[in-house]
């Protein structure tokens, strides 16, 4: 029997419509919730990401700011511009879209953000406070939409073995420091894979919940995933297709044909995992805004 869709639009929406309530509240007390994206260069997958965080800012009635910048502004340039935003009032949340250009050092210009703005969640801050399981760290917007992904879909995470393939900062490693944790959408058993794991396969058959982030496209094939194993594809990548109109079509780090007839569960590329990080962001952004009040 065909695996059970996991459909992140929908549940992106509802959790949205959720956060409306919170906003209106906020802005009874005259805070609204604020963000900043900076775009620097003209990279096309960036920019239709910028495009999409906008518009999620505008249907859920939160303030933000697009700041375009050219492909040869300096280091310098930019530091300024972040700590502008940092003591800006209105501004309850910086983003920065990467890939910057490589002038441009990504490390220096993530740490520069003010960790109480710093809704990505890559301050090293952050980074501490989420591994410590400290509630006011601020999680990076895609682990913590698979998280609440399972958790809406009702996975049991509790004792269930969790191999994440994929080690990134910005999503395998947080992953696995959320569903390490004690708490609902925690207290999982995990394994980490990467590149230079040995017999990778043999760890994914063994997965309960197996999630992929490796930025490979349909790396993991349909005899890799265990019978009934709960599968979350993190990847989108585009591969040729010449019978699509744009050349491409777009495909994820799972084999979803062959996966969804062994799973019991699985993401589809695109509409699940994409719509949660958008949610996310927009989650950390009042979390920013609450937290500014009551600091």
């Amino acid at each position: 029997m065909p695996a059970k869709l996991i459909d992140g639009n929908a549940i992106g929406a509802a959790m949205r419509a959720e956060l409306g309530t919170e906003i209106a509240a906020l802005k009874k007390k005259g805070i609204t919730p604020g963000l900043a994206v900076i775009l620097v260069g003209d990279n096309t997958a960036s920019q239709v990401y910028v495009r999409m965080k906008g518009k999620a800012c505008d249907e859920a009635g939160l303030y933000h700011e697009t700041i375009k910048l050219s492909k040869d502004t300096s280091e310098a340039e930019l530091m300024a511009l972040l700590e502008r935003l940092n003591t800006n009032p209105q501004i309850h949340g910086i983003l920065v879209q990467l890939p910057l250009p490589k002038q441009i050092d990504t490390n220096r210009a993530l740490h520069r953000i003010d960790p109480r703005k710093d809704v990505d969640g890559f301050h090293p801050e952050n980074v501490g406070k989420v591994a410590a399981g400290d509630a006011t760290g601020f999680r990076p917007a895609t682990p913590y939409g698979v998280q609440q992904l399972l958790l809406r879909t009702g996975v049991e995470t509790k004792g269930a073995h969790a191999v994440v393939v994929g080690r990134s900062n910005i999503v395998g490693r947080p992953m696995a420091a959320l569903l390490l944790q004690d708490g609902p959408g925690g207290n999982a058993t995990v394994t980490v894979c990467h590149s230079r794991t040995r017999g990778i396969d043999q760890h994914t058959r063994l997965a309960d919940i197996l999630i992929v982030a490796i930025g490979k496209p349909e790396f993991v094939t349909g005899d890799m995933v265990k019978p009934g194993a709960v599968v979350i594809d993190v990847g989108v990548n585009r591969v040729d297709d010449p019978s699509k109109k744009q050349g491409y079509r777009l495909v994820g780090d799972v084999k979803f044909q062959e996966a969804k007839q062994v799973a019991s569960a699985i993401t589809p590329v695109p509409g699940g995992v994409g719509p949660m990080t958008i949610t996310m962001l927009l989650y950390n952004t009042v979390q920013a805004a609450r937290q500014w009040a009551h600091r």
